[in-house]
């Protein structure tokens, strides 16, 4: 009785047959969710992967045809490595090895990589190609840790924002980028390609969007303390879109609608803001920060790190060194809460 009990365990415990192994089901499941997180990273408004300009598509094909180049040298190089492993001490014919080395280390390398190299050459022309002068052109200028970009219409008024970006679909557009301290790169992954700013010098970027929408650009070379935190975003816009957006930005600031952003405007002028900061129609004529005209119809404050948002300008305000270290602009906390609230009412308002 015991030996027959034992035996029925025994035989209860054994997997049913066909059933896969516990440890392959597992291994199964971290493969798709790795391949579904890497899958997850092509796509985003921060992608190379996902282009929405003329010239990102250029490099993403270039990567894509790169990509498979450098797997089938790979493919050839562990073929030989697990032949030349497998084969033993088994003697090969003079004329065999002489054909391996030839064609697998000369012929195959010299093809491949030569291939590559003409082809990674051929769409340069292409995409520095600049559009013709008289029209719009755009100033970007880094600063630590912010960028200043400057509107140069043809036919009117400059006029400057920071941290944004509105580009017309469809248009190419020069890009005149400049660094104010130290090297800063810009890069929009989803539009163009990334180009260094060095101080003392412009560098010219020409940018085609090919579809609507908002991306997300940052700073590609590192610049000092809050490097991780200058960012900006590029939105995209249909033509006229863009013209009436365009026409809006050359207006100055319009005057307070409410007893709230008065107080505001009053407290912005008594706390010495225009000192570094600029509003158009106003006595603020600061060219040290930001230009904060029509702060209100940016997405983003902080160079992208916050949205803009009258509770996070009221943080921003309050504790600036904190939301971004090494910021040059002092915390005004020492600002009674409502004379903050009144403030940041303000600012929100200018559109």
């Amino acid at each position: 009785m015991p030996h027959s009990s034992s035996g029925t365990r025994g035989a209860g415990a054994r997997r049913p047959p066909g059933a896969p192994p516990a440890r392959s089901a597992v291994a199964a499941i971290c493969f798709v969710c790795a391949a579904g997180a890497l899958l997850a990273g092509c796509t985003g408004p921060q992608s190379s992967l996902d282009p929405a300009g003329r010239d990102a598509a250029r490099i993403a094909e270039l990567f894509t045809v790169m990509t498979v180049g450098a797997a089938i040298v790979w493919v050839a190089v562990v073929g030989l490595t697990l032949y030349a492993s497998r084969t033993g001490r088994r003697a090969h014919s003079p004329r065999f090895t002489r054909g391996l080395i030839v064609i697998g280390g000369v012929v195959v390398p010299v093809f491949v990589l030569g291939a590559l190299l003409v082809y990674g050459l051929a769409p340069l022309p292409d995409v520095l190609a600049l559009p013709r002068r008289g029209g719009l052109t755009i100033a970007v200028t880094g600063e630590q840790w912010w960028w200043r970009v400057r509107y140069q219409p043809a036919d009117g008024p400059p006029f400057e924002l920071a941290n944004e970006i509105r580009l017309p679909v469809g248009r190419r557009i020069e890009l005149q980028l400049e660094s104010a301290d130290v090297i800063h790169a810009f890069w929009l992954p989803s539009l163009a390609g990334k180009m260094d700013l060095v101080p003392g010098r412009t560098n010219r970027l020409a940018i085609e969007p090919t579809r609507t929408g908002v991306f997300r650009g940052a700073c590609a070379e590192y610049c000092g303390l809050s490097h991780a935190n200058m960012a900006f975003y590029a939105v995209v816009l249909e033509e006229d879109e863009f013209e009436q957006w365009m026409r809006a930005q050359a207006r100055e600031a319009q005057a307070p609608a409410s007893e709230l952003t008065a107080r505001g405007q009053a407290a912005f002028v008594a706390h010495g803001c225009g000192a570094c900061h600029a509003v158009r129609g106003t006595e603020a004529r600061g060219v040290i920060g930001p230009d904060l005209t029509h702060l209100g119809s940016r997405l983003s404050i902080g160079a992208g790190i916050r949205r803009n948002h009258p509770g996070e300008l009221q943080t921003w305000i309050q504790a600036t060194g904190h939301v971004k270290p090494g910021v040059r602009m002092p915390p005004y906390d020492m600002l009674p809460g409502d004379e903050v609230r009144a403030l940041a009412a303000y600012l929100t308002e200018l559109r």
